[in-house]
C-alpha cells in the first residue's frame, strides 16, 4: 500500500514568510537553469543519434551481430534456471560535475568485464542481443540506459555470472585492465568514414560544446539550489523530521518480520 508522508508541518512558514521574494527568486533561478540544461542535453543527444545512425550500416550491425553471437556462445550458454529478470539503473550520467560513471560498481559486481570502446555510438546494437540472450537462458541483468539517449543500452551487468559488458570512451575510460577490449569503432565502414569526415567532425564538436554548457548549466543550478537550501535550513525541525524517518523505518522493517 502506497502512502503519502506530508514534510511540509516541519516548516516555521511565518518565519519564511519575510523571505519570499527571495525564495521565488532563487527558486525560479534554479528552474531557469534546468531548462537551459535539458535543451543542450536534448540538442546533444540528437546530434549523437545522427551520427549513429550514419554510421550504422546494414554491414555494421551485421558485424556486431556476428560478434554479438559470439560472445553468448561462449559466455551465456549454460541456462541459469530459472526466469530471467532485467532491472534498468543507470550507471552513467551528466552531472555538475561532468560526465560521470560509477565503474566501482562494475568492479563490485563483475570480475570478468568487457569493454567496449565506443566513440561512435554502436554499443547498444552488440548490447541489446546480449541482454536478450541471458534473459532468455534465464539470468539476473542490469540494464543501463546511455543517459544521453535512454532509449539505448550503454552497459549490461550479469551479477549472477559476475559478468558485465561496458562502454568506454576517451571522456570516459574504463579505469582497469579489461578481461577483453573490443574496439567497436573498428568496425565502422572506413570509406563511410571518409565520405562524412566534415559532418562527423562538427557533429562531434557541437555535441561536445553543447555537453560540456549542460554540465555549467547543471553547476549553476545546484548553486542556486545551496542558496535555497540556506534560506530553507533554518526554518526547518530536523529533529522532528528525523523522528518521523525512524518511526517509518520501524514500520517498514516490522513488515519483513509478518
Amino acid at each position: 500500500m502506497d502512502r503519502y508522508i506530508d514534510l511540509s508541518g516541519f516548516y516555521d512558514r511565518p518565519g519564511l514568510q519575510p523571505l519570499k521574494e527571495q525564495l521565488q527568486t532563487a527558486f525560479s533561478e534554479y528552474q531557469s537553469h534546468y531548462k537551459r540544461v535539458y535543451r543542450c542535453l536534448g540538442a546533444a543527444g540528437e546530434l549523437r543519434r545522427d551520427m549513429n545512425e550514419l554510421l550504422t550500416a546494414p554491414a555494421v550491425q551485421q558485424k556486431l551481430a556476428k560478434r554479438a553471437a559470439g560472445i553468448i556462445s561462449r559466455e551465456l550458454k549454460k541456462p541459469a534456471g530459472g526466469d530471467g529478470r532485467a532491472d534498468q539503473r543507470f550507471l552513467s550520467a551528466v552531472t555538475h560535475k561532468g560526465p560521470l560513471t560509477l565503474w566501482s560498481t562494475v568492479e563490485a559486481q563483475a570480475g570478468r568485464v568487457y569493454e567496449l570502446a565506443d566513440s561512435s555510438g554502436l554499443a547498444h546494437h552488440l548490447l541489446n542481443p546480449i541482454l536478450t540472450a541471458g534473459l532468455a537462458a534465464g539470468h539476473q541483468a542490469v540494464a543501463c540506459p546511455d543517459p544521453m539517449a535512454p532509449d539505448r543500452l550503454a552497459h549490461v551487468l550479469f551479477p549472477d555470472l559476475a559478468l558485465a559488458f561496458v562502454s568506454s570512451s576517451p571522456e570516459q575510460p574504463w579505469p582497469h585492465r579489461a578481461y577483453r577490449r573490443l574496439r567497436l569503432d573498428a568496425m565502422v565502414d572506413a570509406d563511410a568514414c571518409r565520405a562524412a569526415k566534415p559532418r562527423l567532425r562538427f557533429t562531434r564538436r557541437v555535441a561536445a560544446a553543447l555537453t560540456e554548457e549542460a554540465v555549467a548549466g547543471l553547476a549553476q543550478a545546484k548553486a542556486a539550489h545551496d542558496r535555497l537550501e540556506r534560506l530553507y535550513n533554518p526554518f526547518v525541525d530536523f529533529d522532528a523530521v528525523m523522528d518521523t524517518a525512524d518511526r517509518l523505518a520501524d514500520e517498514i522493517l516490522s513488515l519483513d518480520r509478518i
